[in-house]
């Protein structure tokens, strides 16, 4: 390792500019003549549009033009896709009602759009927005995703003297990254050709669906920009109805912008399932069987990768870390009058190891056995591991990781600290998280076969510049994920120069060839792993014409720190004298073309599965921890969201967290060229089990729902005859 090469500690390249406030968001951009876009949403969860009538909203001043869902229609705008179909276990494909970008004839949640006012300034539109006279007919919503619902016992569990059974409900979150969702588009008549800065994490996936599904633009003709996005989570992979209206409604008049508020209402949730699991031990305790039956809310509309979430994303989890010899899972995908749901960071992980974990936790309980005896007893061994739930498993050493956490947190040291708890009236407990995270989805093929309507390869390309400087143009794209700095690591390391003269390219149709984006924590063992081949290429031309400057045989050539040498010789040629002779080309009739520049496309062989407390990063514990404390999206009967705003619902806060003790053990991924696994969901996969378990292993309950507050954990007390103990 270099001193600027992977895993070396470098200040982040860029940080300064984020720390000084020169970073460039969607919100930093104005363009010429620049109008604003305002939306009016339906404040009923299902109510049949019974009329619109926008003539005193068009009148209104400084009011350019005022768009309803039949203007879309009339312009044969289409309606936004699901990117993954899904099919019932009898063969049917998934039942997909339409979701246009502005409703017509009904709506069917909160929040849910049905027209724009594009005007001078924010406030006008905002303002003529009041004056459409909506006439509704309310009709009777459904929020509850159990109530939506209408409707052979496995060898395993008949046969076991042991069964663990658990109803669990996964609450719904808000992703609420630190920079709201926003957009502006702009439109040349001169050319026709559109041009959409956007906070989306998959810019190019954008453009695509935009262009062919949508038909907003040709794909040609349409520009999609994701400069610097202030967070993500999942929440900004999909197209979502402002997009479409946005690039409408400069087509319309001119330029028009819109930064949004607050997700409560706009942006797809995260999780809400109910869960009914039972696991079933031997009496050694080993693991027999695991089913589950699960209901899964996907709110009023299909988003983007809704589809896959519950299904694909969530059953083939369910093995977790263990040998498990039988696993049956059914899960009914219901509508409900509610946002839309889709993936929130983890995404169909953290609701199966939350399955997984509190099972195992509860079984050793009712067992009396040590959880993490337990844990270890059903550990996976050996590997390459099939699952009964299509998953392969490539590598792993679940042992290791938990000996790892068992001696960070002094496991042995815990009943001395519970005994001292106890004499102070206080209760503590222990909880233990074993997860299992496929990240990087793919292979294409694989995926393919599953009903994904796309690939999830990455792309690379390496441009040297004849003075040995390097543009990395990149697929992925980069929220606060420092690629900017991994990805020139990787450069450095791999080329020998200064980590200062490699600069990163994303986030741009225009500039960069066709990506997947960045989501299910993917950037390094895909994206990174195309980078590695496309370096692979340049280093080999660049041997070639190392070859003619040092008038060597090109097998002779060896490369290393930077600098090109030749076997048996005194003769060396440095990166920057190779770089520019490649651009120089007087290398005529050696079959070699001029420049330095190669690309890559990067189809991983299999997922790729962290393990343990790896990558259990800083931001990914806070929001594993928000889910279990404090978070919880709430719906009244009547399809309202009660807690529609910071004042209800609770994000954790710096002052709400521990200082960490982050640390990792190592298995190399066989699976990619790097050896690397993703990391970027782990700390929200695995801290919500680990957070309830060590709750209900304090108050000796396990009827605790997420999230605990202090209200339910008093609540929970009382219940259990527990609260005098914790006076």
């Amino acid at each position: 390792m270099s001193a600027t090469g992977i895993g070396a500690a470098v200040r982040r390249k860029e940080d300064h500019r984020f720390i000084i406030g020169t970073g460039h968001y969607t919100h930093d951009i104005n363009r010429p003549g620049q109008a604003y876009a305002y939306f009016l949403r339906s404040p009923h969860a299902h109510a049949a549009i019974k009329s619109i009538d926008v003539k005193a909203a068009a009148q209104m001043p400084g009011v350019l033009t005022v768009l309803t869902g039949a203007d879309l229609a009339a312009d044969k705008i289409g309606n936004l896709i699901c990117g993954w179909m899904i099919h019932s276990k009898d063969g049917t494909p998934m039942k997909m009602a339409p979701r246009p970008a502005l409703a017509t004839g009904k709506v069917c949640h909160v929040g849910d759009p049905l027209a724009v006012v594009i005007a001078e300034t924010l406030a006008q539109a905002r303002d003529a927005a009041e004056k459409i006279a909506v006439d509704y007919e309310v009709l009777p919503a459904v929020a509850d995703p159990a109530a939506a619902q209408k409707k052979g016992v496995d060898a395993a569990f008949r046969s076991t003297k042991q069964v663990t059974k658990l109803d669990i409900v996964n609450n719904r979150l808000v992703p609420n990254a630190i920079e709201p969702r926003a957009a502006i588009g702009d439109y040349d008549s001169g050319t026709g050709s559109f041009t959409l800065w956007n906070t989306t994490q998959n810019p190019h996936v954008a453009r695509l669906v935009i262009a062919a599904f949508v038909c907003m633009a040709p794909e040609h003709k349409l520009r999609v920009i994701a400069p610097d996005v202030g967070g993500g989570f999942g929440s900004k992979i999909f197209i979502y109805p402002e997009e479409v209206r946005r690039a409408m409604g400069v087509q319309a008049c001119r330029a028009a912008g819109e930064v949004g508020g607050r997700s409560f209402l706009a942006d797809a949730h995260g999780r809400d399932h109910v869960t009914h699991a039972e696991m079933a031990f031997d009496a050694d305790g080993k693991i027999l069987g695991l089913r589950a039956k699960t209901v899964a809310n996907l709110g009023a509309y299909m988003s983007t990768f809704s589809s896959s979430i519950p299904t694909y994303l969530y059953a083939t989890l369910l093995s977790g870390q263990y040998e498990m010899p039988q696993i049956y899972c059914e899960v009914d995908a219901v509508y409900t009058n509610t946002v839309p749901v889709d993936a929130y960071r983890g995404a169909g992980r953290p609701e199966a190891t939350f399955v997984v974990e509190r099972l195992m936790e509860v079984g050793a309980r009712e067992m009396a056995q040590d959880p993490a005896e337990l844990r270890r007893k059903n550990f996976i061994r050996t590997f390459p591991h099939q699952t009964p739930v299509i998953m392969t498993y490539d590598t792993g050493d679940y042992g290791a990781s938990l000996k790892k956490a068992m001696e960070l947190a002094d496991r042995k040291g815990f009943g001395k600290r519970k005994r001292e708890s106890a004499r102070h009236g206080k209760l503590r407990g222990i909880g233990f998280s074993s997860y299992i995270e496929a990240c990087g989805i793919a292979p294409s093929q694989a995926v393919g076969s599953l009903g994904a309507g796309v690939g999830l390869w990455e792309s690379a390309e390496v441009r040297v510049n004849p003075t040995g400087s390097v543009e990395i143009l990149t697929g992925s794209h980069t929220h606060g994920r420092g690629h900017e700095t991994t990805f020139a690591q990787l450069a450095s390391e791999r080329l020998g120069i200064p980590i200062d003269n490699v600069s990163i390219v994303h986030g741009d149709t225009d500039k960069v060839q066709f990506g997947m984006g960045t989501y299910g924590s993917r950037s390094g063992a895909v994206g990174m792993s195309a980078l590695a081949k496309a370096l692979d290429k340049i280093e080999a031309k660049a041997k070639k014409v190392a070859a003619y400057i040092l008038e060597a045989a090109e097998g002779d050539i060896e490369f290393k720190d930077g600098k090109f040498s030749a076997a048996g010789m005194d003769k060396s040629a440095a990166w920057g004298d190779v770089a520019l002779n490649a651009y120089i080309a007087h290398f005529s009739g050696q079959e070699l073309e001029p420049g330095l520049k190669e690309g890559s496309f990067y189809d991983p062989t299999n997922f790729t599965f962290p393990a343990g407390v790896e990558g259990r990063v800083h931001d990914g514990v806070a929001q594993g921890v928000g889910q279990p404390l404090y978070e919880g999206a709430v719906y009244d009967e009547h399809g309202q969201l009660v807690t529609g705003s910071f004042m209800d619902y609770a994000m954790p806060r710096a002052d709400h967290l521990p200082s960490m003790t982050v640390d990792t053990t190592v298995t190399r991924c066989p699976s990619n060229p790097l050896g690397i696994k993703g990391c970027g969901e782990a700390g929200a996969i695995a801290a919500p089990p680990a957070v309830i378990n060590a709750i209900t292993d304090a108050i000796g309950t396990e009827e605790l729902a997420m999230p605990a507050t202090a209200q339910a954990v008093w609540a929970a007390l009382q219940k259990s005859n527990r609260i005098a103990e914790a006076a």
